[in-house]
């Protein structure tokens, strides 16, 4: 096999050669149908960090991707026969062409899901088809109700070596019919997620199209070891809370090449929320997130919190790109979330039209319950910005500590904010923060005293490398033969 370090992954799909055609001519009140199965040779050729000793297609059980049977069954028996496999080589489920519709269904350990570039997994809107876990145990209850949650589309619990990838398949989440829905206060439930792992380790999630997911669209928890590759991800700048993609409480993440739109944080990092985040704690920690573009007009291109309550730390984003966007970095937290954000590196981030450059709240409200611990202080600390450029902003900083727990040892370096014609008269709102600065324009505020140009490198950025940057590739290529339905009329 051969072997390949990092970089974005490609897929490629062979055109479909038909081998046999069987057709059938029927009579349809006095007109003539053809209807027929045929049968298609592909080669798939693929990176993966394994590739595996079986395969077969959704088809082979029963699948029907005409965009309205129910395929959930099929998906779960397929997933559950290849299961077998796990400890021979592991197994690939391939989706071909067409619209799959699905409620939700479960991974297994050492498998590849795998979408045709034409393949469209359809979220079903049968609630019966979306099973109701408990509330995350970092959570304490649901985000959208007390209760618990509905799995999500597609789901994984204590599992290893798992690659969900495709030729750009897509995932449609048919949100609007969940928005509705929680716009209307009738959830007993939390939304689903398109995609979610729990306690798992070693997980690559690249080269799809999310599409409309009810809410959050990638979602690794408890977990380590995440590649998150070649990602796009679209939904309406104002449907609620769609963030792209949330790690939380996990170590040894890489986010990268990846492109969303959303109605929420693009990259959210979190870890628990108050005295249940607390009690769990699980911090997330080395996380890579590069080449990212970001558009969101509501909300961060990275946003840390505001459930954090486990602690982040060690965060590295480079190379990020941000376009009608709220704000570039933002920090939330609150009395009573404790934990702590620390070590926090970014630089070279490129920002047009945006409210904010750099937002940090120590004010923000939104609690589990009221049990919370009101002396559970956040510890803010270790903040460094540099190398960036931004224009058309309405304001460059907001930086909001708390009284009595100040953020400190922020860092801010070469960077230049060019202003919008409307912008604030005030360019730097600071409280409760404490740091240094050099080479920023427009001049910061007293709290964060410029240091000379010759200090212009000052802010950190770490040259080790972490271990998730170290994973090796395999190139995977598999030969499929299956049968298709086809009518024509």
């Amino acid at each position: 096999m051969e072997f390949y370090r990092r970089g974005p992954i490609r897929a490629q799909v062979s055109k479909e050669v038909a081998v046999l055609v069987v057709v059938a001519l029927l009579s349809i009140g006095g007109g003539e149908s053809r209807k027929g199965r045929i049968l298609v040779d592909e080669s798939i050729e693929y990176t993966a960090i394994n590739c595996r000793g079986h395969s077969a297609s959704l088809t082979d059980f029963g699948g029907v991707g005409d965009g309205k049977t129910s395929n959930t069954k099929a998906i779960q028996a397929a997933i559950d026969h290849l299961s077998q496999y796990a400890s021979d080589g592991g197994a690939q489920l391939y989706v071909p062409a067409g619209k799959w519709l699905t409620g939700s269904f479960s991974l297994t350990s050492h498998f590849t899901l795998y979408l045709h570039k034409d393949a469209v997994l359809l979220a079903s809107q049968d609630m019966n088809e979306w099973p109701v876990l408990k509330p995350l145990p970092s959570y304490g209850r649901g985000r959208d109700a007390a209760g618990g949650r509905y799995t999500s589309l597609v789901f994984g619990t204590n599992l290893t070596d798992v690659v969900i990838t495709g030729d750009n398949g897509t995932i449609d989440g048919q949100g609007a019919f969940w928005w509705q829905k929680f716009h209307g206060g009738k959830l007993k439930y939390t939304r689903p997620y398109l995609i979610e792992v729990m306690f798992s380790d070693i997980v690559q999630i690249s080269n799809l199209t999310l599409l409309n997911s009810p809410s959050w669209n990638v979602h690794p928890v408890y977990s380590s070891n995440i590649l998150v590759q070649g990602i796009t991800i679209i939904a309406p700048v104002k449907s609620p809370n769609t963030d792209g993609i949330n790690p939380d409480s996990c170590t040894n993440i890489r986010i990268e090449d990846c492109y969303i739109v959303s109605g929420d944080d693009c990259v959210a990092v979190k870890s628990g929320w108050d005295e249940y985040g607390i009690a769990f704690g699980w911090p997330t920690k080395q996380l890579i997130i590069r080449r990212l573009t970001c558009i969101s007009p509501y909300s961060a291109v990275i946003a840390l919190g505001s459930e954090m309550s486990g602690g982040i730390q060690d965060v590295r984003a480079e190379d990020i790109v941000a376009i009608n966007t709220e704000s570039g970095v933002r920090i939330k937290t609150a009395v009573g979330r404790g934990g702590y954000v620390k070590d926090i590196y970014v630089q070279r981030m490129t920002m047009h039209t945006m409210k904010w450059v750099f937002l940090m709240n120590g004010n923000y409200k939104a609690h589990a319950d009221n049990n919370y611990d009101p002396n559970a202080l956040p510890v803010i600390q270790g903040i460094n910005y540099r190398d960036m450029v931004a224009e058309n902003v309405s304001m460059a900083a907001r930086l909001e500590g708390i009284s009595g727990d100040p953020f400190t040892n922020i860092c801010v370096s070469n960077v230049t904010i060019g202003m919008a014609a409307k912008s604030k008269k005030v360019k730097w709102m600071c409280t409760d923060v404490a740091g240094i600065t050099s080479g920023v324009t427009p001049q910061p505020c007293d709290s964060l005293p410029d240091q000379g140009s010759e200090k212009i490198t000052t802010c950190e950025f770490p040259t080790d490398s972490l271990p998730v940057d170290n994973v090796e590739f395999k190139k995977c290529t598999y030969r499929m033969t299956y049968a298709r339905t086809l009518l024509h009329v």
